[in-house]
């Protein structure tokens, strides 16, 4: 999607917080149930997104497959109306034989992989794991296909991977983005801007 003056935003929402989230594990490919803190997070999210888009048809939704995005826009659905898209390349990064491990038993059972890692490039670390040129290559052939307005509903380093590539950052820059889970980016005219929930 090459940015142009004045378009249409995309409304990019992470995920609500999540079991494994809560407990320190890093999902990947696997995944696990909302919390209730995630629940309401998301609520939350579609409440904003509610006054910002008051879209009388229905706001196209772009949906990982993963069940924690999809809880997330099922929810977010009970304000905005949404036509869902259940898109594969929003899927998170998966780890390989790391997804549903914690930060402890990876340094455990994979002695010095994460040694001398920078902040989140350790995620690209795994044996099995998805790289960081394919992950961002899917993304990037996303954005070029998609539609705005539209609610993107993704993961944390997915996330950081899609505003990295829409503001064109380096891998440094993107893999040191925030992910919170109580609001959204809305990514317009080249730029991306948080929004708090309510």
């Amino acid at each position: 999607m090459t940015p142009v003056e004045n378009e249409p935003a995309l409304y990019l929402v992470r995920h609500g917080e999540t079991e494994w989230n809560s407990a320190g594990r890093f999902q990947g490919a696997k995944d696990s149930p909302l919390t209730p803190r995630g629940r309401e997070q998301a609520q939350s999210v579609g409440r904003t997104l509610a006054a910002m888009v008051a879209a009388k048809a229905p706001l196209r939704a772009y949906v990982s497959p993963l069940g924690r995005a999809r809880e997330t826009a099922s929810l977010i659905s009970q304000f905005v109306k949404l036509d869902i898209h259940i898109e594969q390349r929003l899927a998170e990064v998966s780890l390989g034989c790391w997804d549903g491990m914690s930060m402890y038993e990876i340094d455990t059972e994979f002695p010095g992989a994460l040694s001398g890692s920078k902040p989140h490039d350790w995620y690209f670390r795994s044996p099995d794991g998805e790289k960081f040129e394919d992950a961002c290559a899917r993304v990037k052939d996303w954005l070029r296909e998609a539609c705005a307005p539209a609610i993107v509903v993704t993961h944390g380093l997915t996330s950081r991977l899609i505003r990295g590539a829409y503001e064109q950052l380096s891998k440094h820059d993107m893999l040191l983005l925030p992910v919170p889970q109580d609001g959204f980016y809305q990514l317009k005219n080249g730029h991306s801007e948080f929004i708090q929930s309510a």
